[in-house]
């Protein structure tokens, strides 16, 4: 049987553009696996993987143009905004090897022989080390900063793990050059190109998650997809961790002492968060609770001024606008459900934002699930409260989230504002008060996870400790010194951290 071809299409027109590459077959994934497998002893040099991730930022940053004239062909979100996407996804670079070099992240922890102890006490030296081969499945959306040069991609490489990329098939141009970067990366760094390998297509996604070499896996797409791996990856004869990013609402209350204060630039912000990169950010707030009255008129005025006024959009690729135009379609037949703007087509390639309103009352009564149900692109449902107690019902209602925002006064006390803040927490890795979620930092004390379906685990996606879904501790006991990894002996040879 002939292989697949995989082609390059423009989101603008729909037609294709080059073919790049062809599926891998089950043959494949397994040479490819195989050859990674194989590399992971070149990693254990924390030199070495410093060098490589400092390199591969070096040659990222010098083939910016030509990185972003391919992501720009292939999923339509713009040179500018692709442009910070490729500044991003550098600087993750760059902070994973600074992770690498102070060496913290191995969590050295000795202790030392005592005798006296109830019970005795033996010399104890626990530190962390790498699984293995990780699978890592590019996401849509991010074509840089969660694609191949990603957040998952960076993280398993620091932590000395090889990682074999499932490309997406939204960006497969884009992916190839990056992936030739990365391993001319490893191979200038003086490790093996295979520490990084790039495949394509469906099945070989399913038969990567399956492989006996694959030790782990990071995901960033669809709630249905995403469970359909994390389930293989858990029915497997040897269990793998599946940290995956499925779906989120990110919801967002605003209260009514904050609508009296700044109803219009609550608004105006909510406008722009809701409509950026067409809707198709994982953190885009797609549901809130806005009070009643004259000040929630206010700010749901401005709110509908502000998407009004954004031009159609293209989105990355013409199976997901038809997700949206049916998803928006079959939420604003739903009764009671009024569009100050309405969603839809906004010519044959492009989509239109709008705003869906319903009372918060018929959320609270069990009606109209569908409503707190993620709805990738460019729209929003704000549902209209009476009372704290009301929108606090329907907090209880929410599955799990990337984020969480409040929004509350920003001069005096606002006695909504704590007991709205605390039903928030439980639903978010990020809870965020007077801004918004759209945009994540790549800093040590993110994070980027959250509840199921949010995420499937505890774990975060971006900043420094996502590191840690890629490793394991061990602990040696009474081990000579002569046989232990220089990070655990006398002296601390190397300078690591150590508790």
């Amino acid at each position: 049987m002939a292989a697949e071809p995989v082609w390059s299409v423009d989101p603008r027109t729909g037609k294709p553009r080059e073919q790049v590459a062809v599926e891998a077959t089950a043959e494949e994934v397994d040479r490819a696996v195989r050859a990674a497998h194989a590399a992971r002893g070149a990693l254990a040099d924390r030199a070495a993987r410093t060098a490589l991730l400092r390199t591969a930022a070096d040659l990222l940053d010098g083939s910016r143009d030509r990185v972003v004239e391919a992501a720009d062909a292939e999923t339509a979100l713009g040179t500018v905004r692709l442009t910070g996407e490729l500044a991003r996804t550098t600087a993750q670079l760059r902070a994973f090897a600074d992770t690498v070099e102070e060496g913290s992240f191995l969590d050295v922890r000795i202790d030392l022989p005592d005798p006296g102890a109830v019970p005795p006490r033996p010399d104890l030296r626990r530190w962390k080390v790498p699984l293995g081969v990780v699978a890592v499945y590019a996401a849509s959306n991010f074509p840089l900063a969660f694609s191949v040069p990603g957040g998952d991609t960076a993280s398993a490489l620091a932590a000395g793990c090889p990682a074999v990329v499932k490309g997406h098939p939204d960006h497969p141009a884009t992916s190839e050059l990056c992936a030739s970067l990365l391993r001319r990366a490893a191979a200038e760094a003086g490790l093996p190109e295979d520490v990084l390998v790039l495949v394509h297509g469906f099945d070989a996604g399913v038969a990567l998650v399956r492989h006996p070499l694959v030790a782990a896996a990071g995901f960033t797409g669809s709630v249905r997809g995403g469970r359909a791996l994390f389930d293989a990856a858990a029915a497997r004869p040897v269990p793998i961790p599946f940290h995956g990013e499925l779906g989120s609402l990110n919801p967002v209350v605003i209260t009514p002492a904050a609508a009296e204060e700044r109803a219009a630039g609550i608004g105006a912000g909510l406008a722009a968060s809701m409509t950026l990169g067409a809707g198709q950010f994982c953190t885009k707030p797609g549901f809130v609770l806005a009070p009643a009255g004259a000040a929630g008129d206010r700010f749901l005025d401005a709110l509908a001024a502000g998407v009004g006024e954004t031009e159609p959009s293209v989105m990355l690729d013409h199976r997901m606008r038809d997700a949206f135009l049916a998803g928006v379609a079959e939420r604003a037949a739903l009764p009671g459900v009024d569009t100050p703007v309405a969603p839809g087509a906004g010519g044959a390639h492009t989509v239109s934002a709008g705003v869906l309103a319903v009372d918060a009352g018929r959320l609270a009564a069990g009606g109209h699930h569908l409503l707190l149900e993620e709805c990738f692109g460019p729209v929003t449902v704000v549902a209209r409260y009476t009372t704290r107690e009301e929108a606090a019902a329907v907090l209880d209602l929410l599955p799990g989230n990337l984020t969480a925002t409040l929004h509350t006064t920003e001069a005096a006390d606002d006695p909504d504002a704590a007991p709205l803040l605390a039903a928030l927490t439980p639903l978010a890795g990020r809870v965020l008060v007077n801004g918004w979620p759209t945009g994540v930092a790549v800093a040590a004390a993110q994070h980027h996870g959250g509840p199921y379906p949010a995420t499937t685990s505890t774990a975060t996606s971006v900043g420094a400790t996502a590191i840690e879904r890629w490793l394991r501790p061990v602990t040696y006991q009474s081990t000579p010194d002569r046989l232990l990894p220089p990070e655990l002996r006398d002296g601390n040879p190397l300078g690591v951290p150590r508790r």
